[in-house]
């Protein structure tokens, strides 16, 4: 399944680096009508998460990763078929559909597959998701610098190619284990358990408050991708060229640094633990960011290089807390539902990020302190909202029984 990661986040590298110039000059649509493209086709694909979630408490988890990799592969491949705009979007939605499911059904897998050790496993996924990412954005930007349209058809026939490969080698994977559904004759478990859980996430008002204060925490993402660049251009003396070498580190850091973090959130309980240090982090990035404006070119540069190490950190701690308290806070019997409702945290996210994040460099300094305290103050009240949730003792991880019906 890592080689998968690899092969599919190298295809997601070459579309990320290249949709909106396809759209624009092979395609001919006007600035407007790609934004209008990108928001409705992503605003589609939000119903991925949810729906693949569901699907996999009830069928095959491999078969369903198969077909999320199928419907990207045939989406893009259909892209490259018409220009008209309706078509268009409706290709592109399915793409961002499937691209949606794919990634919480990969999260599924390793919750299942892993056991104790899921969240080594997605710390590895993630390692090897970054330089696939990596390696699909160097090779877009090389074909990209030959500006012709057979370039730009190229790199998303290579997309469609790299999403049939990962359904390919999905079939190879062995076969994701089943967790047992209780019955009302199920008697005790071993050891003690947390409260009761819903059956449902819609009526788990916990897991729901839990999930919106993930779509916060994710906004790290959005800082690198839109407030650091237009903080860096509009509000300091630091060189523009600064921007795309802290996006450089931040991805060498996780590279490097997110496997042996992993194991500080191994457990439910000390993935909980993790979001004070995350608290502090968020609180000293923000605060560099302020402080950034102060001086000239070398104290910008030095503060933003701050920001962008201790953002860099908060995004491993949150990923490595989320990984574990996403699952721990799942019944056994629909996880898959669960985790479904959780992708929508990410979702919701890339659509309000970049909103977020205009509002914040135009606020200036302030802007940045009130980020980072309304994120510090998220975690410490995340912490607080799973503590009685959380099953005893501290491993957190149900044994998995594979299904035989």
């Amino acid at each position: 399944m890592l080689w998968t990661a690899l092969v599919d986040k190298t295809g997601n590298g070459l579309w990320a680096a290249t949709a909106v110039l396809y759209f624009t000059y092979v395609t001919g649509l006007t600035a407007a009508q790609v934004g209008i493209l990108i928001a409705v086709s992503a605003g589609i694909g939000v119903a991925g998460a949810p729906v693949a979630g569901r699907l996999a408490d009830r069928m095959s988890l491999n078969r369903l990763l198969i077909a999320a990799q199928l419907l990207r592969a045939a989406a893009g491949f259909c892209l490259l078929t018409t220009d008209q705009y309706v078509l268009l979007i409706a290709f592109a939605a399915a793409g961002s559909f499937g691209d949606r499911a794919s990634s919480v059904l990969t999260k599924l897998y390793a919750a299942r597959v892993a056991g104790p050790d899921r969240v080594r496993y997605q710390a590895v996924n993630r390692t090897v998701s970054n330089i696939g990412f990596a390696v699909g954005g160097l090779a877009a930007a090389a074909a990209l610098g030959i500006g012709t349209t057979p370039a730009y058809q190229a790199l998303v026939v290579g997309n469609g190619i790299a999403a049939l490969t990962a359904a390919l080698l999905i079939m190879g994977c062995g076969e994701a284990p089943v967790p047992a559904r209780r019955t009302s004759g199920d008697s005790g478990t071993t050891g003690t358990t947390g409260p009761q859980k819903p059956a449902g996430p819609w009526r788990d008002r916990t897991y729901l408050l839990y999930t919106a204060t993930e779509a916060l925490l994710l906004l790290d993402d959005a800082v690198f991708k839109v407030g650091l660049p237009l903080w860096i251009v509009h509000a300091t003396d630091a060189p523009h060229g600064l921007a795309p070498l802290l996006m450089v580190l931040n991805n060498v850091m996780v590279v490097a640094l997110q496997i042996p973090l992993s194991r500080y959130g191994a457990t439910s309980h000390a993935a909980r633990r993790l979001l004070v240090p995350l608290a502090a982090a968020f609180a000293v990035g923000a605060l560099a960011l302020s402080l950034s404006t102060t001086g000239g070119a070398w104290t910008a540069t030095v503060t933003l290089t701050v920001a962008a190490v201790a953002l860099t950190f908060a995004e491993m701690l949150h990923a490595t807390a989320s990984w574990e308290l996403s699952v721990a806070l799942a019944p056994d019997e629909a996880q898959g539902a669960y985790l479904g409702v959780h992708g929508l945290a990410n979702s919701a996210q890339r659509s309000l990020g970049p909103l977020v994040m205009t509002a914040t460099v135009a606020a200036g300094p302030l802007g940045w302190a009130l980020f980072g305290t309304g994120l510090a103050t998220v975690c410490l009240a995340q912490s607080r909202l799973v503590r009685d949730r959380l099953p005893k003792p501290a491993l957190s991880v149900p044994a998995a029984t594979v299904s035989h019906e």
